[in-house]
């Protein structure tokens, strides 16, 4: 399997920087991220550096890891290792011929990608944080906590609550805040989903029996997993994303054994997707997260502002 550095850069305007394959390339004519493959014996940093200066001219000052995507084309299998920059200098050009653009992210649709690139898409829509909303059976607290919540920078909320009569109302209500707030709302039932037109957020006893996406195309779709064999299956559906869990023990589930750092790691190698590191976890634990290969945190007590 080809091992490519791949680079996801953002500018002031948060526009991120494409370029265009050269004739004669393999996939030519298509736009990437800027990367290239690692030379022997070097470290995925100095790939990094060496493939996004030769290739446009830019200074790498500071990067993390974004996702890795393993894809088979006919041809031949590629390791995309994709790292977010957050720091960099210079002037972007195509020093190698090819041309270069940078791009809103609401239009990155017009830019025909490669296929093994679509995850790196979702993931750059996806914020770190994924609030889950605590077991307040008082409506008012909840959408006041929401509302703080919202208002600290939270930007992904589950809405995860018990079935009751006046569910669809409370959801319209908080569905309300998020859009208020730019904010993307998951709820728990598909048929609400639908009704509504927010994301979806599947059980995983709901996505195991499932044969296809339960909602539309333009609406995000979610599952629990704690398996690699419900991760494969959420992938297979068409999720955009999932939650892997129990990373370490929790209050809520006591029983449950957690599948510590490293297993996270090792499964996440094999999933393909966004996935968002759940069980005991809160905002510190972000930079672990996003060592180990995940999109970022989910979870209530470490997440949700409490009032």
């Amino acid at each position: 399997m080809l091992h490519v550095a791949v680079a996801v850069i953002r500018d002031a305007h948060g526009r991120v920087l494409l370029s265009r394959r050269r004739e004669g390339t393999h996939l030519a004519g298509l736009w990437e991220f800027p990367g290239g493959k690692l030379e022997a014996g070097e470290s995925i940093g100095e790939a990094l550096m060496r493939e996004i200066l030769e290739e446009t001219g830019i200074t790498l000052q500071a990067h993390r890891p974004l996702i890795g995507i393993r894809y088979h084309y006919p041809e031949k299998s590629v390791f995309l290792d994709t790292h977010l920059v957050t720091d960099w200098s210079g002037e972007a050009h195509g020093r190698e011929g090819q041309e270069v653009a940078w791009c809103d992210i609401s239009r990155l649709h017009a830019y025909p990608l490669p296929p093994a690139d679509k995850p790196i898409l979702t993931a750059l829509r996806l914020p770190s944080l994924y609030a889950i909303t605590p077991p307040l059976a008082n409506e008012a607290q909840l959408l006041r906590e929401l509302e703080t919540t919202l208002d600290a920078g939270i930007r992904l909320v589950q809405l995860r609550m018990p079935a009751r009569d006046d569910l669809a109302a409370l959801a319209k209500r908080a569905q309300a805040l998020c859009e208020q707030h730019g904010a993307a709302l998951m709820v728990k039932e598909a048929e609400l989903a639908r009704e509504l037109g927010c994301g979806l957020h599947l059980r995983s006893t709901d996505l195991m029996g499932l044969s296809h996406s339960p909602v539309a195309d333009d609406q995000l779709l979610a599952a629990s997993c704690h398996t690699l064999e419900e991760a494969r299956h959420a992938r297979q559906i068409g999720a955009d994303f999932i939650t892997l869990s129990p990373v370490q023990k929790t209050a809520s589930h006591p029983g449950a054994v957690p599948l510590g750092w490293d297993a996270f790691s090792r499964l996440l190698e094999q999933i393909n997707l966004p996935v968002y590191a759940l069980g005991g976890l809160g905002k510190g634990d972000l930079e672990v997260a996003w060592m180990k290969g995940a999109q970022g945190v989910a979870g209530i007590r470490g997440v949700w502002a409490f009032t």
